[in-house]
């Protein structure tokens, strides 16, 4: 299979790869995101030296520093070290034992060093972090033409140890990628390679419970529904994804049980919360790890900090943005005798067609910048969230879907509506929408313009009611 998208990346590795020193690169990002696929494609394989640590999480045993030593010692093998030579019985000495081996193999430009789940080797009281530090500090930091590329499915790890060390590797990893999941318009050609033909309007509704992740999206089968689909792959005996949640965070973070508490419970509502209100909820203290785990969240696009614009409270809010976070946690999190043709027989009514709508929401917002310049201002300094408009008078508060406030002096006030056709708007909506805008006015003192944006599915139905909305955006904007 051919490389979708990337190319940002792949022109960062391989940049790095022809510059005239040695280099470190860190890649981070959510499980089954494209870490691992992303730098095999980019050097096809032309490794001066491979290894993938050993996952803890699979198998009965407990595996130990001596099994990760060894896989490590078999891989030194598999890239030219003599069999002659014994097992390591130290993290020092495997990667002495890879200096040694790189020696042997100088004068053939740079060698691409590539470590894939580095954070499982650091089994507890292995002193691996030691030992890797000295060997880039000590050995490959000094030379010219090593390009270290590690990368693991803990980003909790990767991000403590490496993006932001305190220890012997403060500063001295040259570069940091961070790996999001596809955009719409990516899955869709992900999607087409792998003979899996839907129209736009069938790939938001995919992308709305399997995300941008390649993986999982590699569950889809020619020839089925959406619906299929999803059944076999979420709600089906066996089927590949259901106990995923729980197997997501267990690799991807230390302490994942505090991970999942803060997940659920962003899940609840889809504004978000403040850290306070998360403490609160989940009982952890904001001294007892909250803020790194939050900081966590974000940095692996599970969850977006954000404080609503035109607001004077300054604070920060967190929502829970990540698709098949929401999905699994509304369907399956929890429940038993799942019935394996769930979404099929559940498909159009009133709690899927709910979700849709949440849903669709959340998809905008991954794809705010296609909407920027479907609506010609992919150049202008913006703000953008959602919104509270407060109580005034007689008039209730009320939730705006998003707000972009730009640079411009005007706001584009976001109304999101999944539709399986145009969107009509009657009296009584064209009414609640002009209070609205009025409302929005007032409580924010907003001297410019407002303009009511519509974001649908497949256009704005005509009416004589339908002017209220000054611009309507549809499923095509959203692939830009």
């Amino acid at each position: 299979m051919s490389l979708i998208g990337r190319k940002e990346e792949q022109q960062t590795l391989l940049s790095l790869y022809h510059s005239d020193k040695s280099e470190f690169v860190a890649i981070y990002g959510r499980r089954r995101v494209g870490k691992t696929f992303l730098v095999a494609q980019t050097f096809k394989d032309a490794f001066a030296f491979q290894h993938t640590g050993r996952s803890p999480y699979e198998g009965s045993s407990k595996i130990t520093m001596n099994d990760q030593i060894q896989a490590f010692y078999y891989s030194l093998i598999r890239y030219g070290l003599s069999e002659d030579v014994p097992v390591p019985k130290t993290w020092i000495e495997a990667f002495y034992r890879l200096e040694n081996l790189l020696e042997k193999k100088a004068g053939t430009g740079k060698r691409v060093v590539f470590i894939d789940e580095l954070p499982w080797m650091d089994t507890p009281k292995s002193k691996f972090i030691s030992a890797f530090e000295g060997f880039y500090n000590g050995w490959a930091s000094l030379r010219d033409d090593i390009l270290l590329i590690v990368c693991g499915s803990s980003s909790s790890w990767i991000l403590k140890n490496i993006v932001r060390s305190k220890g012997g590797l403060y500063d001295r990893f040259t570069c940091q990628i961070k790996l999001s999941p596809f955009t719409l318009r990516e899955t869709e050609e992900f999607l087409s390679e792998n003979n899996v033909h839907y129209d736009r309007y069938d790939i938001v509704r995919t992308y709305m419970a399997f995300g941008g992740i390649p993986y999982y999206l590699g569950y889809l089968k020619p020839g089925a529904s959406v619906e299929q689909n999803i059944d076999n792959a979420f709600f089906k005996e066996n089927s590949p994804l259901q106990g995923e949640f729980v197997r997501l965070f267990n690799t991807l973070f230390t302490g994942s049980d505090k991970y999942i508490k803060i997940v659920r419970a962003l899940s609840k509502r889809n504004y978000g919360y403040t850290k306070g209100e998360i403490s609160h909820i989940t009982g952890i203290s904001a001294g007892g790890g909250l803020s790194e785990y939050l900081e966590n969240l974000v940095e692996t696009d599970f969850v977006e900090r954000y404080k609503p614009v035109l607001s004077n409270a300054r604070i920060d809010y967190f929502r829970l943005k990540d698709s098949f976070c929401l999905f699994y946690l509304r369907f399956i999190d929890g429940k038993k005798d799942l019935d394996e043709h769930f979404w099929q027989n559940s498909s159009g009514t009133k709690g899927i067609l709910s979700w849709q709508g949440i849903a669709f929401e959340q998809v905008c917002f991954t794809h705010l910048e296609s909407l920027k310049k479907a609506l010609g201002i992919h150049g202008i300094t913006t703000v953008a969230s959602k919104m509270i408009i407060p109580s005034i008078s007689d008039r209730s508060g009320s939730q705006i879907d998003l707000v972009i406030d730009r640079a411009d002096r005007n706001v584009n006030l976001c109304e999101m509506k999944f539709y399986s056709s145009d969107y009509s708007v009657d009296k009584e909506e064209n009414i609640r929408l002009r209070n609205r805008v009025e409302n929005f006015k007032t409580a924010f003192h907003v001297r410019g313009n407002v303009f009511l944006t519509l974001i649908t599915t497949f256009g704005l139905k005509y009416g004589v009611h339908s002017s209220v909305f000054q611009k309507t955006l549809i499923l095509d904007d959203l692939f830009l």
